[in-house]
């Protein structure tokens, strides 16, 4: 700033230098020809916005492109203090979370409060995990509608989420049916994943952060879980290697916000969600 005061106080100073000098030393306007005014050129008027994408049916499991974008995606929630700990994360550090719940879990109903406001502002997005966390390749057609649209309908009444693209199936388990079915019901897009932090078991603090240390890269999707405590234990070093390695987390939603491009067949999943 003080740069600038100096720079903006030379130029003013010069150009009073300038104007008490008189003709002395300059060129006088009066006896210089001056060069003939050549009309602006009419403004081209801008190029029409690009339509938006539609929501097209896809599997993604990465984020498209090159950068430092990474989205942690958090699964479940079947501790009630867990899933209350992520949404205290997510307020105090500003770090952008999509959840992935199930709706039998109680922990997301106790957490509302919470939860809510981070909704409504964008910082957290909501995908759909179906409602009691079943191998959907197991089940009849109906019985996948009704684990989908249940969950579906839940996330619209509780937390007034009502056009998430995005179904993440339990375990990644999928096929073109599954696929199909889940577009069906409103969810076009299975969100995989293609890192971990390993938590869909019971781990140490070390070991999740060797996981994270070994998926926490641009342009990842990365699983967790709301499910255990060490996750809770850890939240200091997560911020710190995402520092260290300069990236930035998003939302899903925040990546594709109309609806997702297709991104090719699962590459490198990680582990069971």
């Amino acid at each position: 700033m003080e740069r600038r005061r100096f720079l903006l106080f030379l130029a003013a100073g010069l150009a009073g230098t300038a104007v008490g000098r008189g003709t002395a030393g300059l060129v006088d306007p009066e006896r210089t020809p001056q060069p003939t005014a050549v009309p602006a050129a009419a403004a081209e008027p801008a190029p029409p916005a690009a339509p938006a994408p539609l929501p097209p049916v896809g599997v993604v499991d990465g984020l498209p492109g090159e950068g430092t974008s990474l989205a942690l995606t958090i699964d479940d929630g079947t501790d009630t203090d867990v899933v209350a700990a992520f949404c205290t994360f997510a307020t105090d550090t500003g770090v952008r979370l999509t959840f992935f719940p199930n709706g039998s879990y109680r922990s997301w109903e106790t957490n509302g409060d919470l939860l809510q406001p981070l909704i409504d502002s964008g910082q957290v997005a909501m995908g759909n995990h179906t409602w009691s966390h079943p191998d959907l390749t197991t089940l009849s057609d109906d019985q996948v509608a009704e684990e989908i649209g249940r969950n579906r309908d839940w996330l619209a009444t509780t937390f007034g989420v009502r056009d998430t693209p995005f179904m993440r199936p339990p375990f990644g388990a999928r096929n073109e049916r599954i696929d199909r079915l889940s577009a069906e019901a409103g969810h076009p897009t299975i969100a995989l994943w293609n890192g971990t932090l390993e938590d869909h078991r019971m781990i140490g603090p070390e070991q999740l952060m060797d996981a994270a240390r070994r998926w926490f890269t641009g342009q990842a999707i990365v699983v967790g879980h709301a499910n255990q405590p060490t996750v809770t234990t850890v939240y200091d070093q997560l911020l710190a290697l995402l520092a260290e390695r300069q990236l930035r987390t998003v939302t899903l939603a925040d990546v594709w916000p109309t609806g997702l491009a297709r991104i090719g067949a699962t590459v490198g999943r990680a582990a069971v969600a």
